[in-house]
C-alpha cells in the first residue's frame, strides 16, 4: 500500500470509473485492476464492484477506508506544504467545493490573485449544490467550500452578506410598488433558485409570518431569470446573481430586509494545510466587508432605499 494506489482508490470512488480514474493518473487499464487487485489481496476485503449501469461502485466497507485514505493523503500533502516552506516554496494543492454564484463570482477573482503570488499552488474546483459540498467538506472530498447556513459542525468564515430582491418582469403589477411585502407575493407563482436560495428565501417568509410554497424549484441562476423573462412567475433572489439583470426585468427591496450571507468552510481549520489556510485568507482578505449593495444603481431599482452598510459576523 503506497501513496499512488491510496490516490486511485479515492479517484475511482470519485470517477465512478477505473478508465477515467486511470487516464486522470496517467495509468493503463492493466496498471489500475492490478493495483486494485493487490491492495484489496493485502487487506483482505473487498473495496470496488463493477456495475454495469452505475460504474464502479465502493462497497461498505470501501466507503469507510476511502474516508481514511483521504485522511492519509491530507497528510501527505501537508508533509510536502511542511518540507517546501521549508525550502522557501509555497506548493500544494486546494480543492474547492463552490456553488454557482460562487463560482462565478468569487473563484476566478481569488485564483488569479494567489496566482500571482503562489504559482506552484494548484486547485481543483467542484461545483455542486449546498447539500453537496456540505458533504463533500465532512468526507474530505474538497479542503474547502463555499456554503450558506446552517453551518453544522464545520469551522466557518463569514465571507458575503449580499441582500435579497423580488425579481419580475418590467409589466408585472408589482412594478407598482417601491419595496415588496411578503403578502405581496403570496397570490404569486414564485420560482426558487436551488442554488443557494432555498433556505434564506423560505426563512424570510417564515420570519414575515407567511408561508409559500414555490411553483418551479429550478438550479440554474440563468435559467431562473430566463423563467422571469418568459413572464412564468416570479422570484426572490440575491443581489450577486443579479449583475446582469436583462433590460425587461426589475427588481425590488423586501420589507423587511432579507440577506443571504455565504461563507468559508472546512472540517477543521486547525487541521487544514498551509495552502487551504492561505486560500481562505486570502478570500477573507478581498471578500470579508460590508456589502454595500452591488445592484443599489441599478437603472430599474427604485430611488431612495440606500443600502445600509452592515458588518458581517464571524464564525469559527
Amino acid at each position: 500500500m503506497n501513496r499512488s494506489t491510496l490516490q486511485l482508490i479515492v479517484k475511482i470512488s470519485e470517477l465512478g470509473s477505473f478508465t477515467k480514474a486511470g487516464l486522470e493518473l496517467n495509468m493503463t487499464q492493466p496498471a489500475v485492476s492490478r493495483a486494485v487487485n493487490m491492495l484489496e489481496a493485502e487487506l483482505g476485503v473487498t473495496l470496488l464492484i463493477r456495475n454495469r449501469r452505475q460504474g464502479v461502485m465502493l462497497t461498505d466497507i470501501g466507503e469507510r477506508v476511502v474516508r481514511l485514505f483521504r485522511g492519509i493523503l491530507d497528510g501527505y500533502e501537508k508533509v510536502d506544504q511542511e518540507a517546501a516552506r521549508e525550502k522557501g516554496l509555497e506548493t500544494g494543492t486546494v480543492r474547492i467545493g463552490a456553488f454557482p454564484v460562487a463560482s462565478t463570482y468569487f473563484v476566478p477573482k481569488l485564483l488569479s490573485q494567489i496566482a500571482n503570488s503562489y504559482p506552484n499552488i494548484k486547485f481543483e474546483i467542484l461545483e455542486g449544490t449546498i447539500a453537496e459540498i456540505k458533504e463533500w467538506i465532512e468526507c474530505r472530498r474538497i479542503d474547502v467550500g463555499f456554503i450558506i447556513p446552517p453551518i453544522d459542525e464545520f469551522d466557518a468564515f463569514h465571507l458575503h452578506r449580499e441582500e435579497l430582491y423580488a425579481v419580475f418582469r418590467n409589466d408585472h403589477p408589482l412594478t407598482a410598488k417601491t419595496v415588496i411585502q411578503a403578502a405581496d407575493l403570496l397570490d404569486q407563482s414564485l420560482i426558487v433558485c436551488t442554488a443557494g436560495y432555498e433556505s434564506p428565501v423560505m426563512g424570510w417568509f417564515d420570519r414575515s409570518g407567511e408561508s409559500i410554497k414555490a411553483k418551479y424549484s429550478l438550479y440554474n441562476n440563468m435559467t431562473t431569470l430566463q423563467f422571469i423573462q418568459e413572464g412564468m412567475g416570479i422570484s426572490v433572489m440575491a443581489e450577486l446573481s443579479l449583475m446582469n439583470l436583462p433590460d425587461n426585468m426589475e427588481i425590488r427591496r423586501l420589507d423587511p430586509p432579507g440577506y443571504r450571507d455565504i461563507y468559508l468552510a472546512v472540517s477543521s481549520f486547525d487541521e487544514s494545510s498551509i495552502a487551504a489556510k492561505m486560500f481562505i485568507e486570502t478570500a477573507l482578505r478581498l471578500f470579508r466587508s460590508p456589502a454595500d449593495g452591488a445592484v443599489a444603481d441599478k437603472r430599474n431599482l427604485p430611488a431612495g432605499n440606500e443600502t445600509e452598510e452592515r458588518q458581517p459576523d464571524h464564525k469559527i
